[in-house]
């Protein structure tokens, strides 16, 4: 099978590169859509990919779907900058690579390294999302918060994982919580959903209990109970926010990347 890499960027000069590296030795072509970086970006994608366009972002789901449109190769395999193959998923990868599957993709898991250490548990952990397709197969969804992949076929599991560095720090963390609970609020309140005074006062601390006891973040140490604060913290945020618009029609702006 020949599989071309997609990555999306926008002011990645500190985290695409071992991205990058991770993905050399697996795939046949490595397709970059960059959304007008104003740092090194594309100084960093060219030393590993031939084909690099630039483009207005247009969101999560449709930047992904054009940058499908650009590779060569009938298998992709979708990457964003603040991951990387880990060592089993290369090797699963390289011996998937002298067969023709026949399936419409592989889930992968992913595991993310936070605050010091892997993250295990907390709802974080297998995290399975198909990111190795057939591109005539599949494509992007999702006009608020998070894209998730329409997959036209069977799907096949991989056991190596992506490793995921996404928030560098506590505060990163929070501002991308923030960021999120506004598009979740514009979702719900496109499905006319109201958030009432219940669901402001007892929700996001029962978010938070779910998160560190039921799905074992207790067993992350620290790193997890920053994980359960912060899941009650964006449900309450995002309970607060949908009251907003219904009271004021407050406009949550798109995301940005």
């Amino acid at each position: 099978m020949e599989i071309s890499a997609v990555v999306i960027t926008f002011n990645e000069e500190k985290r695409l590169e071992p991205a990058l590296k991770s993905l050399a030795e697996i795939v046949s072509e490595i397709v970059i859509v960059d959304s007008f970086s104003t740092d090194d970006t594309l100084k960093v994608a060219r030393k590993y990919a031939a084909c690099v366009y630039e483009r207005a972002w247009t969101g999560y789901a449709d930047q992904k779907n054009y940058a499908n449109k650009l590779a060569s190769c009938p298998w992709i395999l979708s990457l964003d900058a603040d991951e990387r193959l880990s060592p089993e998923l290369t090797e699963e990868l390289g011996e998937l690579r002298r067969t023709e599957p026949d399936c419409a993709g592989f889930s992968i898991p992913r595991k993310a390294y936070y605050l010091g250490r892997w993250i295990r548990h907390s709802g974080w952990f297998p995290d399975r999302c198909v990111r190795l397709f057939r591109r005539d197969w599949a494509s992007w969804e999702g006009d608020f918060v998070a894209e998730r992949l329409a997959v036209n076929g069977p799907v096949v599991e991989l056991r190596g994982p992506i490793h995921h560095f996404a928030f560098p720090t506590i505060g990163a963390h929070a501002a991308r919580v923030n960021n999120f609970s506004g598009l979740a609020a514009q979702k719900l309140y496109a499905r006319k959903k109201k958030a009432r005074l219940p669901r402001l006062l007892f929700l996001p601390t029962l978010r938070c209990l779910q998160t560190y006891f039921l799905k074992l973040g207790v067993l992350d140490g620290f790193p997890g109970l920053v994980i359960a604060c912060l899941d009650g913290y964006g449900e309450f945020l995002r309970s607060a926010k949908l009251r907003s618009i219904w009271k004021k029609g407050e406009r949550i702006e798109p995301l940005s990347y």
